[in-house]
């Protein structure tokens, strides 16, 4: 999956579960610079950080990674 196309489903379900990026950033241990970056598309993609968002936001890892086609 593309950075972008990434950033924008990690954006997209923190607001669908009602986080602000401070909040979440908070909740999982890493700065709100990391969380945004990510949400911008300019980190890299870290398995286990995705991992960790996807658990606290209540999907699946493979929900939150996958782009399905319509």
């Amino acid at each position: 999956m593309e950075n972008d196309q990434l950033a924008q489903r990690v954006r997209a379900f923190r607001k669908l579960k009602g986080y602000t990026q401070i909040e979440l950033a908070e909740e999982l241990g890493v700065s709100v610079a990391v969380l945004g970056s990510l949400e911008r598309g300019t980190r890299r993609n870290d398995p286990k950080l995705l991992k960790l968002i996807a658990n606290k936001l209540d999907i699946s890892y493979e929900e939150l990674v996958t782009v399905r086609e319509e």
